[in-house]
């Protein structure tokens, strides 16, 4: 992933941002060094950004499509009540179990459910009354358009869908291959839809904030 802030600054706003617990510094240092896509883990600043937003937005029940080794699960059940549930979407069992054991060494574990498997098919299954306050979309970037579209139905008024890798590393100011493009169809389906008003932060390798009208 290519930085799109300068590594100086992404530094200084680490350092100005409380601190993730050993927990998950420990997962991320298993992350990078026992996974090949260390690189789709979001890190301790875009963790605490999810944090701070499940807080803030009062969530009780979010949904992850991307779970990947649970860093980013975690850093949002530590913001979750009590009785608070997460639902995460992996359709890879290696990573799925990485996930799975550092679940059940948290105090917070017990409020995620992993599904294993396509996301889109997860969210079929799913009963048709299951709502959720707060979205968390980090998986495939060519079904981006086809998660948001399940997923806004079932997001209650004044929800949050938080997207990730909106920037691509900075491809998205000249997209070459599918992939890319299908990151601006996405941005510009967002930013049009009438459902939803939005804005796009620089954050890491940048994340927009939807939230349904």
């Amino acid at each position: 992933m290519k930085t799109i802030i300068p590594q100086k600054i992404e530094d200084y706003c680490l350092r100005h941002t409380t601190a993730r617990d050993s927990l998950l510094r420990e997962l991320e240092k298993y992350t990078q060094r026992h996974c090949a896509n260390a690189q789709m883990l979001i890190g301790p600043h875009e963790g605490a950004l999810l944090a701070m937003l499940v807080s803030l937005t009062g969530a009780r029940r979010i949904l992850e499509i991307g779970c990947f080794t649970g860093y980013s699960a975690l850093c949002m059940a530590e913001a979750l009540p009590a009785k608070g549930k997460l639902t995460t979407c992996e359709i890879k069992s290696e990573h799925a179990d990485i996930a799975r054991s550092f679940f059940a060494r948290s105090p917070h574990g017990h409020k995620i459910k992993i599904h294993l498997g396509p996301a889109l098919e997860t969210l079929a299954g799913l009963p048709a009354s299951t709502r959720f306050d707060f979205v968390f979309l980090d998986a495939d970037k060519e079904n981006y358009m086809n998660y948001y579209e399940a997923v806004l139905p079932r997001l209650r008024p004044g929800g949050l869908i938080v997207a990730d890798n909106v920037l691509w590393s900075g491809r998205v100011l000249a997209p070459k291959n599918k992939t890319d493009r299908a990151i601006v169809a996405f941005n510009k389906h967002a930013r049009r839809d009438p459902r939803v008003e939005c804005v796009m932060l620089p954050v890491r390798d940048g994340v927009s904030l939807i939230r349904k009208r």
